[in-house]
């Protein structure tokens, strides 16, 4: 494995991290409880969302928000092959919860200039069998959230939003992961806040909470509101084992609970770091004239306060992606495609036969020219920024 002085991600979990770890270990009590509940209401409280659930992954959040679309517990349910647009640039578990829900994906290009949803492309791709919205807020960057929710009430349409790579970013002061009826985070190692593994899944309605928190769990009435009466009508069975509707165990442990809100108590200072670390390389990118001509870091939308993911880099129409990347790996930069690129592009989607769009101009540019590299979340010494910048140099 190469040994690079400026990684994606070091080591993200600090002692009073660990330390609050091994006090659950101590307790002997590992599975979801205390640690869960406390991170779960102290994450509402910060970005007020109405209800938030703490799980194994931000993939399985997004799965969860997509089963409990299709739940026949849900009044509005959707059914099978009802549409739901999703930006050719997206993570899997964005993309194959739709799919595995009995649902069809329309892919929709991106905004070159934010690498999120073009809102003009949205709109074209609307039809009569539309029903959601996924949208996948890019490495701290959003579109803009007023325009895609006018969208969203035109249509009538259910917004879910994948909000894993961009904790703490704000619109227009309101959190992402606030303005749909759904959204997902996720807390592993390279995000704002890590837990290791885990996620987070918040919706606005009571009814689909309820949902969630039985898909969550095996399907089990166990801490449902109704559990009582469930188990009223069902006193054939024992109560603490009725299965109430389908179910998985995407639970997370007290471990990881514990672990991610001592980070989460910090993520203003997390984001200020990552900030602070954003803007002095982007100064010196565009002080530099062999650097700022080729390739450009990307910039933020208007009205958008980014929590910072990591640097997505674009270069110009005459950048040699596949040769810069083999030297600058060679110099000791870590690096990794945005996001996963066009996901069209990718072998599964032909061996799942799904619908092959190449207007995706704009994902394919990001896909060949685009890349980025890590934002630590401890501040930047002078040293490493100048090898950063000066390996750059030389690779260009």
């Amino acid at each position: 494995m190469a040994k690079y002085f400026y990684p994606l991600v070091e080591n993200p979990f600090r002692k009073k991290d660990i330390n609050e770890g091994i006090k659950v270990l101590k307790s002997r009590k590992l599975t979801i409880g205390s640690y869960t509940e406390r991170f779960q209401k102290t994450f509402s409280k910060k970005i007020k969302s109405k209800n938030s659930l703490l799980v194994n992954s931000g993939s399985s959040a997004n799965l969860l928000a997509l089963q409990c679309l299709i739940n026949p517990y849900r009044k509005k349910r959707l059914k099978k092959g009802d549409e739901v647009l999703i930006p050719a640039l997206c993570w899997s578990t964005s993309l194959w919860p739709i799919i595995q829900s009995g649902l069809k994906p329309k892919f929709v290009d991106i905004d070159a200039k934010t690498l999120n949803l073009d809102l003009k492309e949205l709109e074209k791709k609307i039809s009569k069998k539309t029903k959601a919205i996924l949208v996948v807020h890019v490495l701290g960057n959003c579109a803009d959230m007023d325009q895609l929710i006018k969208i969203k009430n035109k249509y009538n349409l259910i917004l879910i939003e994948d909000t894993c790579e961009s904790l703490g970013t704000k619109f227009k002061n309101k959190y992402l992961g606030t303005f749909g009826e759904f959204s997902s985070f996720s807390f592993y190692s390279s995000h704002q806040i890590s837990s290791g593994e885990g996620g987070m899944i918040c919706c606005k309605s009571n009814d689909d909470y309820e949902i969630l928190k039985s898909l969550r769990a095996h399907g089990w009435s166990r801490g449902l509101k109704k559990e009582k009466k469930i188990a009223q009508s069902n006193k054939h069975l024992d109560r603490r084992f009725i299965f109430y509707n389908s179910g998985f165990n995407l639970r997370s442990t007290d471990i990881s609970a514990s672990i991610g809100l001592s980070q989460f108590k910090d993520i203003d200072k997390f984001i200020k770091i990552r900030a602070n670390n954003r803007d002095k390389i982007f100064k010196r990118f565009l002080n530099s004239e062999k650097i700022k001509n080729k390739i450009r870091i990307l910039s933020e939308n208007n009205f958008t306060k980014p929590s910072w993911f990591g640097l997505p880099v674009i270069g110009n129409k005459y950048f040699n992606k596949d040769l810069f990347i083999k030297k600058i790996e060679k110099k000791g930069i870590e690096t990794r495609p945005i996001i996963s690129g066009n996901f069209l592009k990718q072998p599964a989607i032909k061996k799942y036969k799904l619908p092959y769009d190449k207007r995706m101009k704009n994902a394919e540019y990001i896909s060949k020219k685009g890349f980025f590299i890590g934002l630590p979340t401890v501040k930047i010494e002078n040293k490493i920024l100048n090898k950063l910048i000066k390996s750059i140099e030389d690779c260009l």
